[in-house]
């Protein structure tokens, strides 16, 4: 069939809002997306010389990487000391001021993003500094924005890994280590690109920005300091796209769901719970669960976003018990929420809340000890939202042009999980797309990697991109 068009709009939070027409996707249903109307055209004779420079410099931008993933920039988590964050920016603040870059690496004031309710109290950048670029223009053009975090996930359990996470090695053509596809491979794609322009003297009309964050992985503060304090006509925040350009991203709710058991002996005869006999939370753990991916299949069988998955909510840790021969007293349940941008824009988070909420009270209900015993949701920190940009926004065409004329897909498409490009759209305004090598599949695993062809195509895809928003003289 293809694409319903929906004058009301969907009436669901976790599909999206509409403030006017919008296609949907059914379930079941295939169909081809709105066309882009890119800025076709091939590639000049300077395009090209770009071009075969990054192709050029491929040992060059593969070294560049398997030094950054040789700093040892595991995620902050509160109370933990910084690890080799300022090393790397460092680096990276080195090489760009040799090609020409101003250059500012700075721990930021939390003064700037104190009031954001996704900030842990007593928050600090200590030891984990911001980078920003700048190759100034000549003047007259469009700025683009280049961000990137440094940050990466842990690397338990390490000894799963085929060699040393830190230590990057290249096989079957791909750089392998932590942070090779999220996102280091898009970082040292983004910065060889910058390299190449300066090193062949393009004369941007427009600045191009260079910003390398940390917290990423885990409170997103790095991301948002820059959606306040740069400015950019648009942003491409290269995270593993497969190379194609997203337009969308999802958000991301966590929540904790503690529920309450009636300790005892486990060696004694059962007894009903009415009579004052023991009540396990974790079996109470176990009926909620059923519950959950009730939920699951609910949202999946709504209507679909164009270029999202449905929403979403995975378990992803369970606690509870506190002797081995004691019925558990209370059990926790972790969730994460992945939900989807509202057309009419703002974040639709309150009503994703409230409808879990509701599912969760209404599982309980028809429970006895649940009903009597309600489960206790909380949602904590570290929340991020949903964000989503036209087709028709320049930064989409001229990049989908781009692709087009390197002979590459150019496919449209949306990024399933969160990134800081949500932060430059939602705070500071900026137009941005993802659009980075190979792929979220690989992100946060064992044996991470990232395919070098990849690389090369993300830098040669950013440059060109860079040349024809920017502006050339």
């Amino acid at each position: 069939m293809g694409l319903e068009e929906d004058h009301q709009g969907p009436t669901d939070a976790l599909t999206g809002f509409s403030a006017g027409p919008r296609l949907w996707l059914r379930i079941g249903q295939s169909a081809t997306l709105p066309a882009v109307r890119e800025e076709r055209r091939e590639l000049d004779e300077l395009e090209r010389r770009v071009v075969a420079r990054i192709a050029q410099r491929e040992h060059d931008l593969v070294e560049l990487l398997q030094t950054l993933i040789g700093f040892d920039t595991v995620t902050h988590s509160p109370g933990a000391p910084p690890r080799d964050e300022a090393r790397l920016q460092r680096y990276l603040a080195e090489r760009l001021a040799a090609r020409g870059a101003e250059v500012t690496v700075e721990e930021p004031d939390v003064a700037l993003i104190a009031d954001h309710p996704l900030v842990p109290d007593e928050f600090s950048f200590a030891g984990r500094p911001q980078l920003v670029a700048r190759f100034a223009s000549v003047g007259g053009g469009r700025t683009l924005l280049l961000n990137g975090h440094v940050d990466v996930v842990d690397v338990h359990p390490r000894g799963e890994w085929s060699s040393d996470p830190f230590d990057a090695v290249v096989s079957d053509g791909a750089v392998w280590g932590r942070g090779a596809c999220d996102m280091k491979g898009g970082v040292a794609s983004m910065v060889m690109a910058a390299e190449v322009l300066a090193e062949l003297g393009v004369r941007l009309t427009g600045d191009l920005l260079v910003n390398t964050v940390t917290e990423e992985e885990s409170t997103g503060a790095g991301g948002l300091v820059s959606a306040r304090t740069l400015r950019a006509d648009a942003a491409i925040v290269p995270e593993p796209s497969s190379l194609d350009v997203a337009v969308a991203c999802r958000g991301s709710l966590l929540v904790a769901i503690t529920l309450e058991g009636r300790p005892g002996h486990a060696g004694t005869p059962p007894r009903h719970p009415d009579a004052g006999g023991a009540v396990s939370a974790i079996d109470k753990a176990a009926y909620l669960l059923e519950a959950l991916r009730r939920l699951r299949d609910e949202w999946a069988l709504r209507p679909r976003h164009l270029y999202l998955p449905a929403a979403d909510c995975v378990t992803t840790r369970i606690s509870g018990g506190e002797w081995i021969v004691s019925y558990p007293a209370r059990c926790r349940l972790e969730c994460h929420i992945e939900y989807l941008p509202s057309p009419g824009g703002g974040d639709p988070a309150p009503v994703v809340r409230r409808e879990f909420e509701d599912w969760i009270a209404r599982a309980a209900g028809a429970d006895n000890w649940l009903r009597a015993h309600p489960p206790l949701v909380e949602w904590t920190q570290g929340c991020v939202p949903p964000a989503e940009i036209s087709i028709e926004e320049p930064v989409v065409r001229t990049l989908i042009g781009v692709q087009r004329a390197l002979r590459r897909p150019g496919r449209v498409g949306g990024f399933d999980n969160w990134h800081d490009g949500a932060w430059l759209i939602l705070e500071g305004g900026i137009p941005t797309v993802a659009f980075g090598p190979r792929a979220l599949s690989v992100a946060h695993t064992i044996d991470e990697r990232v395919p070098i062809a990849d690389l090369v195509g993300c830098a040669q895809g950013i440059a060109v991109t860079a040349m024809r928003f920017c502006g050339v003289r």
